[in-house]
């Protein structure tokens, strides 16, 4: 099984696809999304791909819903990965050897109240986590840290001196598990996403949302973008769950008729968030 993912070898992407499809799995990885979706595409390339879509914290990855309604490829299942950031050295190092601490932005960000204690650290930003581990590793880089998840320590041999230093500790990032095949329905099935466009009426979208909730089905997520060829036309993407399969199938079928389109992107079992 050939995965691809957004990041380098070590990074949480790579965690979430073995959290998915354990650890036996050969990871495929890529410099942005859009190169992830397109090597998703290519079936030659890679079997699937585990894509990051929303942040607990940070919110929804915008640019990546367009991508996902854009590729044609079919969602087959979610991972709700926990983001445990790791201060990590070169064997031997201690915490007061540290000078410089490299890692994305982001997650200097997240780990700012462990780093204010330390003034005299100087922070580097870098493209990514993993790769911060790796450049530790290779250059021998004496005096530095990277900041970056327990994968990583293990697979570039840095020892974690500093453990879960994020400053929130219930940071969660979801991830959508894809692919271009049809896959089938488990039985166990319980949530969906689906793309709608909604006609320029008053009331429209508070029609189809009336339906959604007359069927016993949860709204659990609902992210609206403007319509680049039709002013003040928007198009959705929700995300549904269900107890029963045949409610979710029967509420599509009444708000499709209120929709201009409507695509479901795929039909998954809820990832597990604990």
């Amino acid at each position: 099984m050939r995965v691809a993912i957004q990041g380098f070898e070590g990074c949480f992407h790579q965690i979430a696809a073995q959290g998915y499809f354990g650890k036996n799995i050969e990871i495929e990885c890529c410099a942005s999304f859009p190169e992830l979706v397109k090597k998703t595409k290519q079936q030659q390339v890679a079997d699937a791909g585990v894509m990051a879509i929303e942040n607990s914290i940070a919110g929804s990855i915008l640019p990546n819903y367009s991508l996902l309604k854009n590729s044609g490829l079919n969602v087959i299942g979610e991972v709700y990965l926990q983001i445990k950031q790791h201060l990590m050295v070169l064997p031997g190092q201690k915490l007061e050897d540290i000078r410089e601490v490299h890692s994305h932005y982001m997650a200097l960000l997240q780990c700012s109240d462990f780093l204010e204690k330390y003034p005299n650290m100087k922070l580097v930003e870098t493209e990514d986590t993993a790769l911060s581990a790796k450049h530790v590793q290779q250059k021998k880089l004496k005096s530095t840290a990277a900041i970056a998840g327990k994968l990583a320590a293990e697979i570039y041999g840095l020892e974690i001196i500093a453990p879960n230093i994020h400053t929130i500790k219930n940071n969660y990032t979801r991830f959508l598990v894809i692919t271009p095949n049809k896959v089938e329905l488990e039985e166990d099935a319980n949530k969906a996403s689906v793309y709608f466009q909604t006609t320029h009426e008053r009331g429209s979208l508070a029609k189809v949302l009336t339906q959604v909730a007359a069927a016993g089905i949860n709204l659990s997520k609902l992210q609206s973008f403007p319509m680049p060829t039709k002013e003040w036309n928007y198009y959705f993407h929700a995300d549904f769950e269900f107890d029963d399969l045949q409610h979710f199938q029967s509420a599509v079928n009444k708000i499709e008729s209120l929709t201009e389109h409507l695509k479901v992107l795929g039909i998954y079992k809820k990832g597990n968030t604990h």
